[in-house]
């Protein structure tokens, strides 16, 4: 009997009509230089949605397709059945079983290793269906921390209260015997804290001694939240044992200090960049989590506009010349350049960084660790670096005349060269480069694109509800008219268990990108005004980031709030509005 052929994905597709054949050509183009799947490349380059994909390989083999959006098809799963470990570490999530087989929802049918796996560690057969790996996670991120935000409970139990009952000097003395002589219930209460705050996707842990207390906070989506309040005598301990994990010397209370953790949870291995800053009251201390995967989440899901994303493709892909993001601290820059190396990143290029510090291991690429304490500045690994022949040349950022001069010289002479640069705006960067002492030709000869981004609460798909009465002073600040607003779908937060009851879950950013033209390139060379250079670029067809962000508005991703609060509108202060307090 004749072997039955399997479609290819890209056929499937086709017919399902998500792609045309063109973009299964620039999928596979992608794939083989990169190594990577037609599906992961689609999704890489934005050229299909992931439910697409799924419900095309669920039809190649032969499998039922399963909506987690669907509630009453989301109620099925029984976690129960399944270990947590197993269901966080492989995204796996098991719907019944009977007659020693168990039904599981996953997201690879191509990884065969991973069904054996199961089956062993499950001890019984295996039947599965298939559903996109972004609503699998996105359903246990939802179940496995919390109905709510935190949990109502305080992080001190009563074993750790007790054992730090008794009163503890302020000495380094007593700080390492605390540290070393109770040390079980404080690494429990550390780790119960760490575990907790990467679970409900904090970014950011902040440990803050008070004159009474030692304040917790997590910051969730670019916002701090106060999670628990540790009693005072606590503060000793718990600092001894941070300093101790993130290789810090835990005697040095005078100075700042900077180390790094790396710890598994959930059976994924997290690294924690750890600040520890002398304060006032006791020493304040900062994890910064860094996930695997928060680099490599791919263009699309970053928040491009598909214009922009197109644009951005291109710009990418040049042979030379720099491209800069700008924006001020924790607006994604670093996420966005690592997405782009992600796509860049293949066997027949080099790619070199100069970082500082390195915050992200990324495989096939060399990375550079600033250590400007023995000598090792982004001008001397500059300098060596591009004696290394790179394709692509990554800067941290340029922070001064001598780092902007060889990357510039970088770029003329056949470099691809990404950096970043604090500025609020895309134009601006082209003044701040000159005003750091830049020949202004060389500026305007050198870059070929600026973008600058923020990044933007999203409302939660759950529980977010059309605004029929949106404020209109926050429509006037983002130049939205009230035509828009009857043609958009304004949104504004609820109120559900997967958001923790916030209304918002997750970041995507706003950008301007600026691509550089002739009238651009005179303008900069001519050190013409910022606000001239601005008006060039929107008729080239900038959108700016307040424009970028009312697309957003009127699609109902997030709320006109966000956008007036963060994309920093001229007009704010004009109307005297206080964003905060609405």
């Amino acid at each position: 009997m004749a072997r039955r052929v399997r479609k290819n994905l890209g056929e499937i597709l086709i017919e399902q009509g998500s792609i045309d054949k063109s973009q299964v050509t620039q999928a596979l183009s992608i794939g083989k230089g990169s190594g990577k799947r037609i599906g992961e490349a689609l999704l890489e380059a934005g050229l299909c949605k992931e439910t697409d994909i799924a419900k095309a390989l669920a039809i190649q083999f032969e499998m039922d397709y399963y909506d987690l959006d669907d509630h009453n098809l989301a109620e099925a799963v029984d976690t129960s059945l399944v270990p947590d470990e197993v269901v966080k570490k492989h995204l796996v999530l098991p719907l019944s079983k009977s007659n020693g087989r168990m039904k599981l929802i996953i997201h690879d049918p191509m990884d065969l290793e991973l069904l054996d796996l199961l089956r062993f560690r499950l001890n019984c057969e295996v039947d599965t269906v298939i559903a996109p790996k972004g609503s699998i996670k996105g359903f246990i991120d939802a179940n496995s921390g919390a109905a709510s935000m935190f949990s109502d409970e305080s992080l001190v139990t009563e074993s750790v209260d007790v054992t730090m009952d008794k009163s503890v000097d302020s000495s380094v003395d007593a700080s390492i015997d605390v540290a070393e002589g109770e040390q079980a219930p404080v690494i429990r209460l550390v780790h119960r804290i760490i575990t907790e705050a990467v679970r409900t996707r904090a970014s950011d842990i902040h440990i803050e001694p008070m004159s009474d207390r030692v304040m917790l906070r997590y910051r969730i989506d670019g916002v701090c939240h106060v999670r628990d309040n540790l009693p005072k005598r606590m503060q000793a301990a718990v600092l001894a044992r941070l300093k101790l994990m993130a290789g810090v010397n835990i005697a040095e209370k005078r100075i700042p200090q900077d180390g790094r953790i790396k710890l598994p949870v959930d059976g994924e291995t997290i690294d924690f960049r750890v600040s520890v800053c002398p304060a006032y009251h006791g020493e304040s201390v900062v994890l910064r989590i860094l996930r695997p995967d928060s680099v490599k989440i791919g263009l699309p899901n970053l928040g491009f506009e598909p214009d922009n994303l197109d644009l951005f493709n291109s710009i990418i892909r040049r042979p030379n010349g720099i491209f800069l993001v700008t924006g001020p601290t924790g607006s994604g820059k670093t996420t966005t350049l690592y997405s782009a190396l992600d796509v860049l990143n293949r066997p027949d290029r080099k790619i070199i960084t100069a970082e500082d510090p390195v915050e992200y291991s990324f495989t096939g690429v060399n990375q550079c660790q600033v250590r400007e304490s023995i000598g090792l500045t982004f001008q001397i690994i500059l300098r060596s670096m591009l004696r290394q022949a790179p394709n692509i040349v990554l800067i941290g950022e340029i922070r001064d005349r001598e780092v902007a001069e060889i990357a510039i010289q970088a770029a003329l002479t056949g470099h691809l060269v990404f950096s970043t640069l604090h500025t609020n705006d895309a134009p601006s960067a082209i003044t701040r480069l000159i005003d750091m002492g830049v020949k202004p030709y060389l500026v305007a000869s050198s870059i070929q694109a600026i973008m600058a981004q923020r990044l933007i609460r999203m409302l939660c798909a759950e529980c977010k509800v059309r605004d029929p009465n949106p404020d209109k002073r926050m429509l006037k600040l983002i130049a939205i008219d009230e035509e828009d607003v009857a043609k958009g779908n304004i949104s504004k937060p609820g109120s559900c268990t997967k958001c923790g009851n916030v209304g918002f879950r997750g970041r995507k950013a706003v950008f301007e990108l600026m691509k550089m033209n002739t009238e651009i390139r005179e303008m900069g060379q001519n050190q013409v005004p910022i606000e001239k250079i601005r008006e060039a670029a929107i008729r080239g067809g900038m959108r700016t980031l307040v424009q970028d962000g009312a697309v957003k508005v009127l699609r109902g991703d997030t709320t006109p709030e966000e956008i007036a609060k963060h994309a920093q509108a001229e007009s704010l202060t004009d109307d005297n509005v206080d964003i905060d307090a609405v």
